[in-house]
């Protein structure tokens, strides 16, 4: 299985959007700043995620996540956790 998620950053509240296969381990190494590209943004919460049985949908579903279109997806998508 591939996944696709997003977290969010404790720190500043920002997302991080990326794909994996092992959704654990993933989250783990984030916030054991084993990650270059959110080691600063520590500690992160796994706020979404969506299965992939084939790479390359996850891949194009991340790609599209990580636009404006994607971003205004997940805050409807979510909507209820942002206004708690």
């Amino acid at each position: 299985m591939q996944y696709i998620y997003v977290l969010q950053s404790k720190a500043d509240g920002n997302f991080y959007i990326g794909y994996t296969q092992d959704l654990r381990e993933r989250l783990r190494l984030h916030n054991a700043k084993k990650i270059a590209a959110t080691k600063r943004r520590t500690p992160f919460i796994l706020l979404y995620y969506e299965a992939y049985i084939d790479k390359k949908d996850a891949f194009v579903r991340e790609q599209y996540m990580k636009t404006q279109w994607g971003h205004n997806y997940i805050r409807k998508t979510l909507s209820n956790f942002f206004n708690r």
